[in-house]
């Protein structure tokens, strides 16, 4: 793993959080992004070299409309640069982690992610993720 790629955040409503997260960090978010796919509107915060990503769900069958209503806002997860997505989650299988998806899928940011099972690491919900060419 490179580095901390970014801290995902579940929020209720993303324009309230957008500004909140304006006033903390003193910038602006430089991209935001609806990711069908996942159910999620989502925004990016630069934070020198790693992010912060707030989550807000679009449809109540989401991931973070379940993760909101379980345990309210906060931080959801946190993603880890990787260089071959590929190459990781054959390894970190070998190792005993548990993959919730079994292939790498399209993410927000021009990424491939894969999630590892936060029952294998500590509670924590763990995001590999590679730039996408």
């Amino acid at each position: 793993m490179l580095k901390i790629e970014h801290i995902g955040i579940a929020v209720k409503n993303i324009e309230e959080s957008n500004n909140l997260f304006a006033k903390l960090f003193a910038c602006q978010p430089y991209k935001t992004e609806v990711v069908e796919s996942e159910g999620v509107s989502t925004s990016f915060f630069q934070m020198g070299d790693s992010k912060i990503e707030l989550l807000e769900a679009t449809n109540p069958d989401s991931a973070i409309a379940k993760f909101i209503e379980k345990r309210g806002e906060g931080i959801h997860h946190i993603a880890f640069e990787v260089e071959d997505i590929y190459a990781e989650m054959k390894r970190l299988e070998a190792e005993g982690f548990q993959l919730i998806n079994k292939e790498p899928k399209a993410g927000a940011d021009n990424k491939l992610v894969c999630f590892l099972h936060p029952k294998g690491t500590n509670g924590v919900l763990i995001e590999l993720c590679q730039e996408r060419e």
